[in-house]
């Protein structure tokens, strides 16, 4: 009986059935073997170790869609209630300052601001514990495991929240001009005065509940940030003294607030309202530039 050595010449097998030279990882085998096809199928073996291209990156607007209708859906529920305790909040002060205030330039204001408050207790204060919740929780690694843009990220939630101010926001106008016998003519500006406010304020949220340290902290600065929206929103303009009026410009509902009190004059100034959208429209492009840069910083850490 005859013993077969364990490389053949000839057949550069390995003396294992059905395993040849190549398989093997044996050098040089396809060259010994000198069989037709040997070095198509080490060209097939070259051509498996390559790694398979990966799926194509998301593209933004299906991305922000996609993020709007989940963080929608997520907040329904939650944010609800915390609608009307911002819209009792608002016709509350309004209320309240019914006594301070008889009407004119001083109404105005006052309405103004009590409507464009309930835009920041949302996108700007409920926005920014959520951010900070989702970044101590770990919740930030489920999105960034994820083909999205972090910009879609961003702008999803921030959509979402600014959608919950819509309802609360129309019925303390509407409340509001009852209340102090303004013209309700022009309220349709809200479609314009809401979604630039909202998505200002809700960039600015994003970003601090992004760069806080701590939960508590975006907690925090979420309640400070609301604070000013009323001290300096709500409160008219001329009885504040001259060095808050320069923190009152640098608060980006501001400019919202003076859009919707203008659009209360018998005849608007409409160049003014749109010069104060305008400028609202450019600080929310830079406040969610911010959250988008502070989202990708907080999800690399």
């Amino acid at each position: 009986m005859s013993v077969m050595p364990a490389v053949s010449g000839v057949s550069g097998t390995t003396g294992v059935p059905g395993v040849s030279g190549a398989s093997a990882g044996l050098p040089g085998a396809s060259g010994v073997s000198g069989m037709p096809g040997a070095s198509g199928d080490a060209d097939a073996g070259e051509a498996g170790d390559m790694p398979a291209p990966l799926a194509a990156r998301a593209r933004l607007f299906p991305a922000l869609v996609a993020v709007y209708r989940a963080q929608l859906s997520r907040a329904r529920v939650a944010r609800i209630p915390l609608l009307f305790v911002a819209t009792f909040q608002s016709i509350g002060i309004m209320i309240l300052m019914r006594g301070v205030v008889d009407g004119g330039s001083e109404a105005r204001s006052v309405v103004a601001g009590s409507s464009v408050l309930v835009v920041a207790f949302v996108a700007l204060n409920l926005l920014a514990q959520y951010f900070g919740q989702l970044r101590a929780s770990g919740g930030l690694d489920h999105y960034a495991t994820l083909p999205v843009p972090p910009s879609a990220v961003v702008l999803g939630a921030a959509a979402a929240y600014a959608s919950f101010t819509v309802p609360g926001t129309a019925v303390t106008a509407v409340m509001g001009s009852l209340l102090f016998q303004l013209p309700m003519a022009n309220l349709w500006i809200l479609l314009a005065v809401i979604p630039l406010s909202g998505a200002a304020l809700a960039g600015l949220g994003a970003a601090l509940g992004l760069l806080a340290p701590r939960q508590e902290l975006a907690t925090l600065c979420g309640q400070l940030g609301m604070s000013a929206a009323l001290l300096l929103g709500v409160l008219p303009a001329a009885r504040m003294p001259q060095v808050v009026s320069y923190a009152r410009d640098l608060l980006p509902s501001t400019y919202g607030v003076e859009a919707l009190a203008r659009s209360f004059d018998g005849q608007p100034d409409w160049w003014a309202v749109c010069a104060d959208l305008g400028v609202c429209a450019g600080v929310a492009v830079v406040s969610l530039a911010a959250a988008t840069w502070a989202y990708r910083r907080a999800a690399v850490r």
